[in-house]
């Protein structure tokens, strides 16, 4: 049996006869193995007879019938210099050969052969294919219908083959805002970028945003929101086509204006334990966003799914914990670039953590569903129905809900189509429930809108996590921003001591009908900083917009840049300003409908926006009736940090005092 040291000094040697040519080395090389002296000194005799007659042939003349081992002289220069070139040829040729022979005689040289084959051919070979293939796929780029028309529009340099994404290399979630706003500085309101073969268009003009976004054609997301499909599977933030609009009508009844007051009771009860909760926090520098995602995620399990966070079994408290950090991973794969690809993610330890908390996440969804389905199946065994929409609006009091209601928020979002607004009795039929659960539980066991269980968890999911993020990012940036402006603080507290006096009696719906000033704070703080910096849509069919006519080719996705939109100079005196004042029913008036879009627009507009509203009025003005809020920076060293949802790099610190229930001294 030959050790290893033994093998790879035959095959050396081997190698030292072929390339010395000598047939004098067989005597050295047959001392490497003195048993298969024999075999071996037969072998490489044949191998050094072939790299003789190559010798010969090297030296010979070309229309010589024969050969003698000698040496000419060469003609000429050029003639030697082919001469040598078929040598190498021919003496390469031989010696392979050679090493092919050799398996019959010696065994051991199979592996010598597979390293011998594996030559400069092997390697050559396919770098020319993979070379040839990006060569072809920058030509087909650079004549391709999509590449021609996207290069009609202006934006920045690119590389052949990676376009534009050697300009995201190195670039942190920090600092997109600021390059952003630098792009537009300098290429306009419309600007194209390649992502390899990607086209992108950025849209910073509300009249080509309309165009998009009001289109019943191009309703369809980008590509890059599957990151929430383990998550949210095709719930309404990412479905698309019949089964998008087919529950999309099933679910924006549940969130109508009239029958958001039933949740009323359950904002006070979480305001007023996420108030007590921070007394701890008093004189102290801290983050409030931490206590506003909280506070955020109990609301939405009672609201949507009808649990509190405190169960006995502790599964509340997970899963709120669980969602928070499930938004964390997404984002994570938003701007970490080798994130973005599946085989690197589950390479990541954040793959493991995303499975674990999916299962907490859809353990508990699962568990809700079977729970209510259980509970309705027994009530309508028993003949007990909920109430419907058609039965609350009946009452003098609904009633006259209705008629305060039609003005909420109308000076910022008419002019564009809104569904929450349209009692259509082809949403959903004749019967409209309260809960929205209850109604997809209702929907699956009847057949009306012909959901499964499955689309059931995928929707409860999708309203957990569109009802979270964004509602404590939101409120989070209009404490910091009263936290800086003490002056408008003074008026919202004002303003709130007017309704309630210094009483500490809970908001009622009709509270929220009166904070006037406190809707304008809020308003202005999503122009400013909207929790969605950024949508994106993938487009079905060419579209001609308003700036130069430029066409937008079928295919291409377009970003839809909220951020610049909302600091558009043409529709903000002074865009870069807090001034809540930006939207008194005089100064919106003229103002383009797409000039302000925190929840989308059209179609695909945001379906609990309304919702959203209601709970930040409650939320804020119970935190404000208790406590004066101090920022602990200036407003213009606020690092913003745009993803998914737009926030502070250096976190929403702040710091809490004592409020006096008196009207302020500076109103």
């Amino acid at each position: 049996m030959l050790g290893n040291y033994g093998i790879l000094s035959r095959v050396r040697t081997v190698r030292g006869c072929l390339a010395r040519r000598s047939v004098r080395a067989i005597d050295t090389c047959a001392q490497v193995e003195p048993a298969g002296a024999s075999a071996h000194a037969a072998a490489c005799e044949t191998a050094a007879q072939r790299a003789v007659r190559c010798r010969l042939c090297a030296a010979s003349d070309a229309s010589a019938d024969r050969v003698e081992e000698r040496s000419l002289v060469p003609r000429s220069r050029s003639h030697a210099r082919l001469r040598r070139k078929a040598t190498m040829s021919h003496v390469f040729s031989c010696v392979q050969q050679a090493f092919i022979d050799l398996p019959s005689k010696m065994p051991i040289m199979d592996e010598v052969q597979n390293v011998t084959l594996f030559s400069a051919r092997t390697v050559f070979y396919p770098l020319v294919l993979a070379a040839s293939g990006l060569w072809l796929l920058h030509y087909w780029q650079r004549q391709s219908r999509m590449y021609k028309m996207g290069n009609k529009i202006p934006g920045p340099m690119t590389l052949p083959i990676f376009g534009n994404a050697h300009l995201a290399l190195g670039v942190r979630p920090d600092q997109i805002v600021e390059l952003g706003l630098q792009y537009t500085e300098k290429y306009g309101s419309v600007i194209r970028a390649w992502l390899g073969s990607r086209l992108f268009v950025f849209l910073t003009d509300p009249r080509d945003v309309e165009v998009i976004l009001n289109s019943q054609v191009h309703i369809d997301k980008a590509s890059d929101y599957q990151f929430f499909k383990p998550w949210l599977g095709e719930g309404l933030l990412i479905s698309s086509g019949e089964k998008w609009r087919s529950h999309r009508k099933m679910i924006a009844p549940t969130f109508h204006i009239n029958i958001l007051k039933s949740f009323v009771d359950v904002f006070n009860k979480n305001s007023r334990k996420v108030v007590d909760k921070m007394r701890s926090e008093i004189g102290k520098t801290f983050d409030v966003h931490d206590h506003m995602s909280e506070v955020t995620v109990d609301i939405l399990l009672e609201t949507a799914m009808g649990i509190d966070r405190n169960t006995q079994d502790g599964s509340g408290f997970d899963y709120a914990m669980a969602v928070m950090k499930m938004c964390d991973i997404v984002h994570q794969r938003h701007y970490k670039f080798w994130l973005r690809f599946d085989f690197m993610f589950k390479l990541s330890p954040f793959f493991k953590l995303q499975t674990k908390l999916l299962n907490i996440i859809h353990g508990l969804t699962n568990k809700v569903i079977k729970s209510k389905k259980e509970i309705y199946l027994k009530n309508k065994a028993k003949g007990i129905i909920p109430p419907t929409l058609e039965d609350l609006l009946s009452t003098p009091e609904s009633k006259d809900d209705v008629i305060n209601t039609q003005t909420f928020a109308d000076a910022v979002f008419k002019g564009y189509r809104d569904d929450l607004d349209l009692n259509d009795e082809n949403d959903i039929g004749a019967k409209k429930r309260l809960a929205f659960l209850d109604l997809m539980i209702e929907s699956a066991q009847t057949g009306v809108n012909n959901i499964s269980d499955e689309e059931i968890k995928e929707e409860v999911d999708t309203i957990m996590f569109e009802g979270h993020d964004t509602t404590a990012a939101g409120s989070s940036f209009v404490l910091c921003l009263l936290g800086v402006h003490q002056d408008i603080q003074a008026k919202v507290y004002d303003e709130l001591y007017e309704i309630f006096g210094d009483s500490d009696r809970p908001a009622t719906f009709a509270d929220t009908l009166q904070m006037k000033y406190l809707e304008r704070v809020i308003f202005e703080t999503l122009r400013m900083y909207p929790p969605v910096p950024g949508i994106a849509r993938k487009l079905k069919e060419d579209v001609q917009i308003a700036t130069n006519n430029y066409v937008l080719p079928a295919g291409s996705t377009i970003v839809i840049t909220i951020f610049k939109i909302h600091r558009h100079p043409q529709y903000y005196k002074n865009p870069d300003v807090f001034d809540p004042d930006n939207f008194l029913p005089e100064n919106t008036q003229g103002r383009h409908y797409y000039s302000f879009i925190p929840f989308s627009a059209g179609p695909r507009s945001c379906v609990g926006r309304k919702y959203a509203l209601l709970k930040l009025k409650i939320l804020l003005s119970t935190v404000l009736r208790d406590y004066r809020v101090v920022s602990a920076v200036p407003e213009e060293q606020f690092q913003l940090r745009a993803d998914i949802i737009l926030k502070r790099a250096d976190g929403f610190r702040l710091r809490l005092e004592p409020r006096e229930r008196r009207p302020s001294n500076t109103a």
